[in-house]
């Protein structure tokens, strides 16, 4: 990642990869300015409707054409509750409310830290939106193959926690 960051946005100065804290990191070797890469947070959220789960065939990378959960980038100033109403709708034309906490989930080496929510639909009308080629209601039984490498984990958690809650 160190050559993502060329130039020291304090000074100007031309970067360079320097290990600080056992790693290495872009650092100005004029200012003395370390740049530490914070993780990018992004949204994922289980849409029940009528039993089934809302899912969106992607109409952007990664995974163009595959079906997949609701999700997305949460902007700055934003809260991730507000996030996870807003991309919800962008995607799939419905109104939600977030009704729980499904996990947070990371790898290693990978920037994106995913907050997943479940929610519940309060209106709109169910259409693809513009990072959508299409939406679609599945029974969790029997889902399209899903693309991300967190997904079948997210799955099984989402299922316990129904579980608890109806139990």
């Amino acid at each position: 990642m160190v050559d993502e960051f060329r130039f020291c946005h304090r000074c100007g100065a031309r970067l360079l990869g320097r290990t600080v804290h056992d790693r290495v990191r872009p650092a100005c070797p004029e200012c003395g300015r370390i740049v530490f890469l914070d993780p990018k947070l992004a949204v994922v959220v289980l849409v029940s409707l009528n039993d089934r789960l809302v899912l969106v065939r992607r109409a952007i990378e990664p995974a163009l054409g595959r079906w997949s959960f609701p999700s997305g980038y949460v902007d700055r100033g934003e809260t991730v509750e507000e996030a996870a109403v807003r991309e919800v709708l962008e995607e799939t034309g419905l109104d939600v409310c977030v009704d729980g906490f499904v996990g947070l989930y990371s790898a290693r080496d990978n920037p994106v830290v995913l907050a997943v929510y479940s929610a519940a639909v309060t209106g709109g009308k169910l259409a693809a939106g513009q990072e959508a080629q299409e939406v679609g209601l599945y029974v969790p039984d029997a889902l399209p193959d899903l693309p991300f490498p967190h997904d079948e984990q997210i799955l099984a958690d989402w299922r316990a926690a129904s579980s608890r809650a109806d139990g």
